[in-house]
C-alpha cells in the first residue's frame, strides 16, 4: 500500500501574510467545510469501532484514549466530559497523552518519539482483553501511539485508531482503523486544524452514541448527569418540568431528594 501523509501537504493556499483578517477568516472557514464530509466518508468504519466499543463496555470493560500533543489532549477532553454529562466512573473512559498530565498544558519535548512508554501508561491502568484502545494521531505516525497499540494487539486488546492520513502505520496497526482523509492544512503542516476538528467530531460520535446505546440518556436527555453547577441544575429542574408536568418548585425538591434527574422519575410514582 502507498502511505501519503496528506496531512504534511503544502497548502492550497499561499502568501498568507498578504492576506486580510476577513480573507484569512473565509478561506480556513472554507477549508473547514469540508471536514464533516471527510467524517462521512469515514462513517462505515467509525460504524464498526463504535459497536466494538459498546459491545465491550456492557461486558464490563473500559474505553481507552491514547495520542500525544493535540490529538492526545483532544481524547482527554472527550474522556473527562463522559462523568459530568452522562454520570458514569471517571475510570470507565479514559485519556492518556505522551509526557503525561503536564503535557495536555506544555509540550514535552521527545515524548511522542518514545516506544515504550505508551504500553506502560496503558498497564498502569492493568488494561486488560475485556477494554479496548483508540490511538489518534492526525499523521498515523507516532511511535509512543503505534508501539502501544502493537502490544494491545499481542495481548489480545481490541484496538482502534483515528487518523487523518490514508494506510498509515497507525491505521495498519489498529484492528479497526478510522481514516478521515482531510487533506492539506490551511497553515501547512498544522494538524491541530481540520484534523484537530476531525478527530473532535469522530470522539463526540464515539462517545454520545456508546453512552446512549449504554442506556445513559432518555428520550434526548441527559437523565445522569451530574448536578455540579447552578446551570446544570436549573437544565435538570426543567427536564423534569417537562417529563413529569410538574412545577418548578417541585422539581427543584424532588431534584435535592433525590440527587438525580433519573432517580426523580424512577421514583415519582411513590411520592
Amino acid at each position: 500500500m502507498i502511505f501519503i501523509k496528506t496531512t504534511e501537504q503544502s497548502s492550497k493556499y499561499d502568501d498568507l501574510e498578504k492576506m486580510s483578517v476577513s480573507e484569512l477568516l473565509l478561506n480556513i472557514n472554507n477549508e473547514d467545510k469540508t471536514v464533516p464530509i471527510a467524517v462521512e466518508k469515514a462513517l462505515p468504519q467509525i460504524n464498526k469501532l463504535t459497536t466494538e466499543i459498546v459491545l465491550k463496555l456492557k461486558e464490563g470493560g473500559r474505553l481507552f484514549y491514547i495520542g500525544a500533543g493535540t490529538s492526545g489532549r483532544l481524547g482527554i477532553l472527550d474522556a473527562s466530559e463522559c462523568p459530568p454529562t452522562f454520570g458514569v466512573p471517571h475510570e470507565l473512559v479514559v485519556g492518556l497523552i505522551a509526557g503525561g498530565d503536564i503535557a495536555i498544558r506544555k509540550a514535552v519535548e521527545n515524548a511522542e518519539d518514545s516506544t515504550e512508554q505508551g504500553w506502560i501508561d496503558l498497564q498502569n491502568y492493568k488494561i486488560s482483553n475485556k477494554d479496548v484502545v483508540i490511538g489518534i494521531a492526525a499523521s498515523g505516525t507516532t511511535p509512543y501511539v503505534i508501539k502501544a497499540l502493537e502490544k494491545c494487539n499481542e495481548n489480545g486488546i481490541v484496538t482502534g485508531c483515528i487518523t487523518c492520513n490514508q494506510n498509515s502505520p497507525l491505521a495498519l496497526t489498529a484492528k479497526l482503523p478510522i481514516e478521515v482523509v482531510v487533506g492539506p492544512e490551511f497553515v501547512t503542516g498544522s494538524s491541530r486544524m481540520k484534523a484537530g476538528t476531525a478527530q473532535k467530531l469522530v470522539l463526540n460520535m464515539l462517545s454520545t452514541v456508546t453512552m446512549i446505546q449504554l442506556g445513559k440518556i432518555k428520550g434526548n436527555k441527559m437523565v445522569d448527569m451530574q448536578l455540579s453547577n447552578n446551570k446544570l441544575v436549573d437544565r435538570g429542574e426543567k427536564m423534569l418540568v417537562s417529563e413529569l408536568n410538574i412545577d418548578k418548585n417541585t422539581a427543584s425538591r424532588l431534584l435535592k431528594k433525590h440527587g438525580s434527574v433519573r432517580e426523580v422519575i424512577k421514583n415519582y410514582t411513590n411520592e
